[in-house]
């Protein structure tokens, strides 16, 4: 059925002060925010995340990210720093920053990108096939210019020199453009480089240092939201937190540090990561 407004033109025509022109149809708009979320390649799991359908419960971390993610779509395209939100795996974090790349898309008419950072650098690995017909910047090019860029589970894939020179690309064009971005992971933002859990372990000291630039960092901690039971309601979230342990994470020697990263680097190494999977 055609809009009753434009006929599908996209194109109304109004009269102001006895004088008639045309503008843009609310149905246009509506279509277009409707193009960029399918653009935005959200994953179908996450595609209903809402900042209002975020379960919170009394958990300071928890309640203090979802005022700040709703401070940043707020106030978004007017800032100048993106997120980093840091914490155990199936705390929301994901959540979080797909709700804020939706509402910002939904209210903002802006341009979005979601990617698991290992999904990413598989897609542009893949450039480097000769049977796939796709050339590395198509894929970099949006992921550089789009308004927001969300990058979940930074620091789970294997690291690289080839890696790190890729993120960093990524990272500083953005940075240098002054797009923002929220980045999410599983690991800790602690300064021992030897440490495997632990963010600059994973993705370098040159990269961590571009993020704390360029980021707010959010540290959240709570229940995992993965174990809550099917008909499960607050006092179970409580209850699950309570029982998180909440010892630190083992730290090898540091010349144990410095093997497993060369390992890791080489492929030659399985460390058993604490790190989850991706959408956490």
């Amino acid at each position: 059925m055609a809009c009753p407004l434009c006929d599908d033109t996209g194109w109304k025509p109004v009269e102001q002060h006895g004088v008639r022109r045309v503008e843009r149809c609310d149905c246009w708009r509506e279509g277009l925010t409707v193009r960029l979320l399918e653009q935005a390649r959200v994953p179908p799991r996450y595609r209903k995340c809402d900042l209002d359908t975020f379960v919170t419960y009394p958990n300071e971390m928890l309640l203090g990210a979802v005022k700040q993610a709703r401070k940043f779509a707020d106030e978004f395209p007017v800032i100048t720093r993106g997120l980093c939100l840091i914490g155990p795996p199936g705390i929301g974090k994901t959540h979080l920053a797909v709700a804020v790349l939706r509402r910002v898309i939904l209210t903002k008419g802006a341009r979005g990108l979601f990617y698991d950072t290992r999904d990413l650098l598989r897609v542009i690995r893949s450039t480097y096939n000769p049977l796939v017909r796709t050339a590395e910047m198509d894929i970099l090019r949006p992921v550089m210019e789009t308004d927001l860029l969300v990058l979940d589970d930074l620091g789970s894939e294997k690291t690289s020199e080839w890696v790190e020179e890729t993120m960093n690309l990524i990272v500083n064009t953005r940075y240098n453009e002054r797009r923002v971005t929220i980045f999410t992971s599983n690991y800790a933002d602690i300064p021992d480089d030897t440490d495997p859990n632990a963010l600059i372990f994973r993705i370098g000291h040159r990269m961590r240092s571009r993020l704390h630039e360029m980021c707010e960092f959010v540290v959240m901690d709570g229940a995992d939201y993965r174990e809550l039971p099917t008909n499960g309601g607050v006092d179970d979230l409580m209850a699950l937190w309570k029982m998180r342990k909440k010892g630190p994470l083992p730290t090898p020697g540091r010349a144990g540090g410095r093997q497993a990263r060369a390992q890791l680097r080489d492929g030659k190494g399985d460390l058993k990561w604490s790190g989850g999977r991706a959408g956490s």
